[in-house]
């Protein structure tokens, strides 16, 4: 599913679109600064954060699109992710790709749906071709069998095989602070430490940042907790553990 190229430009909402709902909040998916428009549950979003959260649902083996955001369930339909997103052509044709795929979920031999029960592992076992075939496990990114060591969350050994949230984190620039002093080298946008999310600092104000999603405040720069990062180092000075290296992994939110 994750080999198929998609687009890199970033997309910006047209604000003299009228059949668009601007409203003048976060971004409650990702904290991309750009224009925010109101989904049909009511949150805000941007055509970037949509793009992303929407391929992350994909990669995750989901082929319905819901809202994020803690206490909402709302399902949003493929022609309102596709206005809301302003889809490329490319995109369009490999969100649709995969969720053709999504509900055989796969498998190269019986086609019998498989659920993963350990979200952190890219590697997953058909208990009905490893009858037929010894230990047949496959990857749920690419969904060829697998190849190379494991466990890995960010692809396998397959040609094509990538993670699209993970070549954001790996390719993004660095951030400059606007208020932060002395601080080099932190990639300009971070996967949430609790939850995963795609997250962006505006270079404003403190090192800190509130995810969208969980809620959950941590440091820019360290990715600790905030509350545990301001034990050492004040919000505006470097950290004390120095900056935290570029994610090769997204955490997985184990909600209670």
């Amino acid at each position: 599913m994750g080999g198929n190229k998609v687009s890199k430009m970033e997309k910006v909402y047209n604000l003299k679109d009228k059949t668009l709902k601007f409203v003048d909040r976060e971004d409650e998916l990702d904290c991309f600064d750009s224009p925010r428009a109101e989904m049909s549950c009511g949150h805000a979003v941007t055509p970037m954060s949509l793009t992303n959260w929407c391929r992350r649902l994909l990669d995750e083996g989901k082929n319905r699109f819901v809202c994020g955001m803690t206490d909402c369930n709302k399902e949003w339909s493929y022609e309102e992710v596709c206005k809301m997103a302003l889809l490329t052509p490319e995109e369009k044709e490999y969100f649709k790709k995969t969720m053709k795929i999504i509900p055989f979920l796969l498998i190269l031999l019986c086609k019998v749906p498989v659920v993963r029960n350990d979200e952190s592992n890219l590697r997953v076992r058909c208990q009905v071709c490893s009858k037929k075939k010894k230990d047949f496990d496959f990857c749920w990114q690419c969904l060829k069998e697998w190849k190379g060591p494991h466990p890995r969350s960010d692809r396998c050994e397959n040609d094509g095989c990538y993670s699209e949230a993970l070549r954001t984190l790996r390719n993004c620039p660095n951030i400059i602070f606007e208020s932060v002093i002395k601080v080099r080298g932190c990639p300009s946008i971070r996967a949430c430490p609790t939850c995963g999310s795609l997250v962006q600092h505006s270079s404003q104000y403190c090192k800190s940042i509130v995810c969208p999603r969980c809620k959950v405040k941590f440091c820019f720069v360290c990715l600790k907790i905030m509350t545990e990062c301001t034990e050492t180092s004040d919000p505006y000075e470097p950290c004390s553990s120095g900056v935290a290296p570029r994610q090769t992994s997204i955490p997985v939110w184990h909600q209670q």
